[in-house]
């Protein structure tokens, strides 16, 4: 994995699909690419790389509630 790519990790997603993120907080969103499993933290949905969380601007806090969608505004999910 590539800390400074955008990627992420979910438990169900497909591996290579894309899906937009949003922080809740500032309202900054990205697409990043599901390329691996996890997380495994009770609560969490998406563990996205350092770069991802940079430009969402939350790397240093190191969680942040955001919204999962499908690039195309379909399927939206809150979490943290």
């Amino acid at each position: 994995m590539n800390p400074a790519a955008m990627t992420a990790a979910h438990k169900t997603l497909p591996l290579g699909s894309k899906v937009k993120v949003t922080n809740l907080k500032n309202n900054r969103s990205i697409i990043v690419t599901i390329n691996d499993r996890g997380p495994f933290i009770k609560g969490r949905m998406i563990d996205l790389s350092k770069g991802a969380a940079r430009e969402l601007d939350f790397v240093h806090s190191g969680v942040a509630r955001v919204q999962i969608e499908a690039p195309d505004g379909s399927g939206t999910k809150s979490c943290a």
